[in-house]
């Protein structure tokens, strides 16, 4: 007769408790400059050094500014995205577009070779928002410039995110995409937090708070930037108060910011063609306006 043996299971060590994740550094913390209801958060001489191809931030939050504040001004070689959280603003540009953009609406305006615009609050009380500037690569710099404005309802939402620019959980934005980029205007409730996943190869982030308060997990207040260390990491966000922020992340820009007064390029000779197409335009329009009279 043959005699079975049962062999008692190996024992299982424990697995090790997984170490915390660490969370993502923030490298600059900045207040910007504040000129009325403007405040500059970041220009491309400072910071857009870091988190290009975002070069330009200005956080806009007045009560007080009345229509047709912001004159007919230039660009060439960026693009601008002006996001409105709050009010609206009425605009016109010489690629002949113009209208009112609404709360929660997005303009986006790649200037290109040379364009002029100007914009202001619809009707008096407040407008609150955020510009910024994004930086083309050589083959945009100076491509013919073009104009699109979006109504919110245009604009993806991902729980609390919307898609500004780019793509993010499985939605994306209606504008063109430049370059791999994201940028995300997000709302949470106190106490909600928020996990935020770049994209592969999305080494640049930053973050800056319109109203509330973050902790990521050091606390980011109403009207500050934060620019994040250089990596892929995902970033961890605990909202202390009702808040609203945008977030960008991107793959480095790998070219010079070569700067006008109005007009950011890749290189010189970039720069002086989109400024010559700027005086152009803007002797087309100072023609126009001397016919009118």
């Amino acid at each position: 007769m043959n005699s079975f043996v049962l062999a008692s299971a190996p024992a299982v060590a424990d697995k090790p408790a997984r170490p915390a994740e660490v969370p993502r550094r923030i490298l600059h913390r900045t207040q910007g400059r504040g000129h009325g209801g403007i405040t500059r958060l970041m220009s491309p001489s400072d910071l857009g050094h870091l988190v290009k191809p975002f070069v330009f931030l200005d956080h806009f939050d007045d009560d007080a500014m009345q229509p047709g504040a912001m004159p007919l001004h230039p660009h060439s070689g960026i693009a601008t995205l002006t996001y409105m959280i709050e009010g609206a603003i009425v605009y016109e540009d010489t690629t002949g577009a113009s209208g009112k953009l609404p709360s929660g609406g997005v303009e986006w305006m790649m200037a290109g070779g040379g364009v002029w615009h100007t914009g202001g609050p619809a009707s008096p009380g407040r407008i609150r928002g955020f510009q910024l500037w994004v930086a083309m690569p050589p083959e945009l710099e100076n491509a013919p410039a073009r104009s699109l404005y979006l109504d919110p309802r245009e604009l993806p939402r991902v729980g609390p995110a919307r898609v500004l620019l780019g793509q993010h959980g499985g939605q994306t934005g209606p504008i063109p995409q430049p370059s791999s980029m994201n940028y995300l205007g997000v709302q949470l409730r106190a106490g909600q937090t928020w996990r935020y996943e770049p994209p592969r190869g999305h080494s640049v982030a930053w973050l800056a708070v319109s109203e509330g308060e973050l902790g990521v997990p050091q606390r980011v207040g109403a009207g500050e930037m934060v620019v994040f260390e250089e990596s892929n990491q995902a970033i961890e966000i605990r909202a202390e108060q009702d808040t609203q922020f945008v977030l960008g992340s991107a793959a480095k820009h790998p070219h010079d910011l070569v700067m006008g007064y109005y007009s950011v390029h890749t290189n010189p000779e970039a720069l002086r063609q989109g400024e010559a197409g700027i005086r152009a335009i803007g002797a087309r329009l100072g023609q126009r306006r001397r016919a009118a009279f």
